[in-house]
């Protein structure tokens, strides 16, 4: 139960989950994913993470692939109806979600399903009697569908299908447990609901928080550009970690690092005796670009690291400013000029010219550069002038 809870929202119900586990059963364990989007980032392997936990433990994961769902496209958190995929737009993503899994959860002990096996084969009349089994005032009183209710947005109807098709997924494959971010919550209850009412034993729903990106405050998200891709390069990866606030980073560890909790509580003790936080994101940032790329990868970009940051004497405790970005992002100009790096654009736009910005270790050439909302990245101009910058 200890591994089962670390870094958990919320078990729905514990005590039916102890139970379950006192008499030794091998639960059947689904998370679905809509292939929305080619690449996973660090956010979607939150989920991934508990689940190779279950498997460690023993029990029989279901990688839900919601090739029938992705369809309807998740209203979960939208403030507008989201444009439909088609299926070979949804299966070419599916095929890449599919390698990217497998390089957390072990691929033999692992069981992926479509829910268009089962979708595909349910008639118009089967989705009018699912359909049938809640009303509209229940559906409102999810909270992303209320507030679109009360603020005159239009609902279509098809939106209301997608939490009676997750729940309907539940069913279909006789699920002992469901695992889902806290924003869906209401689907994963859908799916107990429906469960009592095919006459099955009601799954256990286990709830992990959202992973905020690395401005630290909104949800990790590719259109936010705060996020860290699995795929990405591996430099780019330790990069982007070690751009990270000390306080983000123990939120961080916490659901993505695979090290046990007397480890992390050892660092946490570390570093409230004195020692350096960044040494811990340092091995974290290591972890993490070894699960996806490998050791060597993993030394490389330590060294690549090392060479750009420490060898060129960057400070350890950089001051972080929070600018204020429009629906377009903020030129690198005025970044510079209003995180005080420089005195003017014009300096600024000079400095550029001059090779003497660098981002992230990287000089920056383009004049035209704009940092979007959820940017964070180490900015340098000259050799004693550095600024950690959150575009929020």
């Amino acid at each position: 139960m200890a591994v089962i809870r670390r870094g958990a929202d919320e078990i729905l119900v514990e005590a039916e989950l102890a139970e379950r586990l006192r008499t030794g059963e091998r639960l059947r364990v689904k998370a679905g994913f809509d292939p929305t989007a080619p690449d996973l980032h660090l956010g979607h392997t939150v989920l991934l993470n508990k689940l190779r936990q279950l498997q460690t433990l023993g029990h029989n994961i279901l990688f839900l692939i919601g090739d029938f769902t992705g369809m309807i496209g998740d209203p979960t958190g939208k403030n507008a109806t989201r444009p439909p995929l088609s299926r070979d737009e949804i299966a070419r993503n599916a095929a890449t979600y599919s390698e990217q899994v497998f390089k957390i959860l072990d691929r033999d002990l692992t069981e992926v399903v479509f829910n268009s096996t089962w979708m595909d084969k349910l008639s118009a009349a089967d989705l009018i009697k699912l359909a049938a089994t809640h009303t509209v005032a229940r559906m409102l009183e999810r909270d992303d569908f209320g507030k679109r209710y009360r603020a005159n947005q239009p609902i279509a109807i098809h939106e209301f299908l997608y939490p009676l098709v997750q729940g309907y997924d539940s069913v279909a494959l006789r699920a002992d447990m469901e695992l889902g971010g806290t924003d869906q919550k209401f689907n994963l209850l859908m799916g107990r609901e429906l469960q009592k009412h095919h006459g099955q034993r009601p799954q256990v729903i286990l709830t992990m928080p959202l992973l905020e990106g690395l401005d630290g405050v909104q949800k990790m998200s590719k259109s936010l550009g705060n996020y860290v891709g699995i795929n990405e390069a591996p430099g780019e990866i330790f990069g982007k970690l070690m751009s990270i606030s000390d306080a983000l980073m123990w939120r961080y560890i916490e659901l993505l690092s695979f090290a046990s909790i007397e480890t992390v509580e050892g660092w946490k003790r570390e570093v409230a005796a004195g020692a350096n936080p960044r040494d811990v994101k340092v091995g974290f940032a290591q972890e993490i670009v070894e699960r996806f790329h490998g050791r060597a990868a993993a030394e490389k970009a330590l060294a690549d690291f090392d060479a750009r940051f420490r060898e060129g004497g960057i400070p350890d405790d950089i001051p972080e400013v929070r600018l204020a970005g429009g629906a377009d992002g903020l030129a690198i100009a005025q970044v510079l000029k209003q995180a005080r790096l420089t005195s003017s654009t014009s300096e600024a736009l000079r400095m550029i010219e001059q090779g003497g910005v660098k981002l992230n270790g990287e000089k920056v050439s383009d004049k035209a550069l704009k940092l979007v909302g959820g940017a964070a990245v180490v900015l340098q101009v000259g050799k004693r002038k550095f600024a950690r910058i959150v575009i929020t």
